[in-house]
């Protein structure tokens, strides 16, 4: 059975690949708003990278992936999570914390506000899909969701999605990539108060693996994926040092993730890698979510949605000046290497 990538060949897909807390999901609010563009958000984040680890599924065991919890997440749903947009105190709602699908934390949530009757739709159409490897079932699901929802193309955005760039780029040799970042000391600053990051940067503190010896190795950050999946097995090794970790940690691990990620890219074709800066989309909201909606394809140029999406960005003051200098000198040293590639003053 020949699987379609997409619903318009001359359309790739993106994904838009970022280090997480720089305004990934502000940008996927802008292309939820496209009449032709289906936007999946925090997909990957919240189903994983589980399923790559086989080389072909049933369409039965696929469906498992997306509709039941692993360790990971069932950890992470503890707390709020702004990603998180499926409405558990609706009263009627079908879901709690203790079951939610993955999908349906908010891939589906964002697509519509009938993500339960569309959960149901899809079960059977994904439990029917041929024994396949798991790229052509995303490939096979996003295309029925871009016909389900007359879409002509389809976007991924998930938060720390560098962790898993290698391995998307290689199940997705087709697709093009928007890669968005934010000065690395906002950005750090940013994933020091949220509960996802703490947990990663004080499990590279609390294991014998140094940070910088993983940036050679393309698949180190799955690794580093794998450690999260088998720490909340655990009890005892998800009493890690939160309170122990300073912002400079949180600028190393932005940094290294960073140059990871820019090392990935510099082996594409110029033409199928976007650089978006976050302050840019901020200060100059018409013009950059024009040239992103060119990249995707300039079929989907529109003057009059581009003039209602640029109201969208909102302005975000910068928390590093309110740092004491010594915090200031610690966190720009931690990032110095990856703040001056993408051309920040320092």
């Amino acid at each position: 059975m020949a699987i379609q990538s997409y619903p318009n060949d001359s359309v790739r897909p993106v994904f838009v690949l970022s280090t997480g807390r720089c305004g990934s999901t502000m940008l996927s609010n802008i292309l939820n708003t496209h009449p032709q563009i289906l936007s999946l958000s925090e997909l990957f984040a919240l189903t994983g990278l589980s399923a790559f680890r086989h080389r072909r599924l049933t369409g039965e065991r696929m469906w498992r992936f997306l509709s039941r919890q692993d360790a990971a997440l069932r950890f992470q749903l503890q707390w709020e999570f702004e990603e998180t947009l499926y409405p558990f105190d609706r009263p009627g709602a079908q879901f709690s914390r203790a079951n939610v699908p993955p999908i349906m934390c908010a891939t589906l949530p964002h697509l519509t506000d009938r993500h339960e009757t569309l959960y149901d739709e899809l079960a059977p159409v994904v439990r029917g899909f041929p024994k396949q490897p798991p790229a052509d079932h995303y490939r096979q699901l996003f295309a029925w969701l871009c016909r389900r929802f007359n879409r002509n193309v389809w976007i991924e955005r998930s938060g720390p999605s560098l962790l898993w760039a290698y391995t998307i780029l290689r199940q997705f040799p087709e697709a093009r990539v928007i890669h968005l970042y934010r000065d690395g000391r906002d950005t750090a600053i940013s994933m020091s108060r949220h509960h996802a990051f703490r947990m990663a940067v004080a499990s590279l503190r609390a294991f014998p693996i140094h940070l910088l010896k993983l940036l050679g190795h393309n698949r180190a950050w799955e690794k580093l994926m794998l450690w999260q999946s088998v720490i909340y097995q655990f009890a005892p090794l998800r009493r890690l040092p939160h309170d122990k970790l300073e912002l400079a940690d949180f600028g190393v691990f932005w940094n290294a993730l960073t140059e990871h990620g820019t090392k990935l890219f510099s082996r594409l074709p110029p033409e199928s890698v976007l650089n978006v800066r976050f302050e840019d989309i901020q200060a100059q909201p018409d013009s950059e979510i024009r040239r992103i909606i060119r990249f995707i394809s300039p079929e989907l140029e529109d003057d009059q949605w581009i003039r209602e999406a640029s109201s969208i960005p909102r302005p975000t003051p910068s928390r590093f000046a309110q740092l004491d200098l010594s915090e200031q000198a610690a966190l720009t040293n931690a990032c110095r290497p990856s703040l001056e590639r993408l051309g920040y003053t320092i």
